[in-house]
């Protein structure tokens, strides 16, 4: 592969991560459909070779510089508020280990974004049944092991707060304590994979600390 080609294949890949980016960021797809998406916009194809496409790594620092950009007047608040809708939800539940991942944690979300939690309990239908009892509605589905150690189950449902115009989504996916044990701490640039209550006011704490 001659130099220009390379050159050609890391612009090309640059601009679908961004074009991802936007339409993450704006229309609130997830990070498949809108490297899908943004690949057709560019390339004109539904498939493109693997050495073209951003892996989400690169999408989601595109997402944060695409943020930091076009809405740094609004981000900053709507983050904080479904930080502080996500706290409210795991001191709600106080005995089953919930740990906040995804976007909201690593402060890639917009209003489009759902809230994702991970309970690590020894029983889980407790979990279930304690919803139910507050008056919680919640679909039950699978998602992906997040150690890729086949399907666990997740509960999801609306969520609505006297102060917000519109309900949330929220995704509680339901673990065992042996997994929280065996789980990675860290992301490849030392940043945390999930947080419990105790750790999101830290978050949240830090967020209003002037830099």
């Amino acid at each position: 592969m001659t130099r220009k080609t390379c050159l050609d294949t890391h612009r090309l890949r640059e601009e679908i991560a961004m074009t991802a980016a936007r339409l993450i960021a704006e229309d609130g797809l997830d990070y498949a459909s809108a490297k899908r998406k943004a690949t057709r916009q560019i390339t004109g194809e539904d498939k493109v070779s693997g050495d073209l496409l951003p892996n989400n790594e690169e999408i989601e620092e595109e997402v944060r510089a695409y943020l930091d950009l076009f809405q740094a007047d609004t981000h900053p608040a709507q983050l904080r508020e479904l930080r502080l809708t996500a706290l409210t939800l795991m001191e709600r539940l106080p005995n089953y280990h919930l740990h906040l991942v995804g976007a909201v944690l690593n402060g890639t979300a917009t209003h489009h974004s759902d809230i994702h939690l991970q309970a690590f309990c020894d029983n889980s239908k407790d979990l279930a049944i304690e919803l139910l009892n507050q008056g919680v509605q919640y679909e039950v589905s699978e998602t992906r092991h997040f150690a890729g150690r086949g399907m666990v189950e997740t509960l999801s449902f609306l969520w609505r707060q006297h102060r917000q115009p519109q309900p949330i989504g929220v995704h509680i996916v339901l673990y065992t304590p042996s997994d929280l044990r065996n789980a990675a701490k860290l992301d490849a640039k030392k940043r945390p994979l999930r947080l419990d209550a105790a750790g999101l006011r830290g978050l949240l704490h830090d967020q209003l600390t002037p830099v």
